[in-house]
């Protein structure tokens, strides 16, 4: 398995979170970013127990990678030889 870092908020305090990783053994993306604590913006989600809800700024979206660079397009176009 490996962990790709894909972008972090700029902005964000010590350029800590948010931040966009792709797995490439799960072909999948892991957002890591606050937690959603409110009880009143929660109360409208249904949210299973083994899932979480986590925010992030809309300024971060302009980062995220397009499909046509994604690692995932990549990776399937190389014939998963991608670094």
């Amino acid at each position: 398995m490996a962990l790709h870092l894909l972008c972090k908020d700029p902005e964000s305090p010590n350029n800590g979170s948010p931040t966009l990783y792709y797995d490439d053994a799960t072909d999948s993306y892991l957002l890591q970013s606050w937690k959603v604590v409110d009880a009143s913006r929660l109360a409208s989600i249904s949210i299973p127990d083994h899932e979480t809800i986590v925010e992030f700024p809309t300024r971060l979206l302009r980062l995220f990678p397009t499909t046509e660079n994604a690692p995932h397009v990549r990776t399937a176009r190389e014939g998963n030889n991608a670094p």
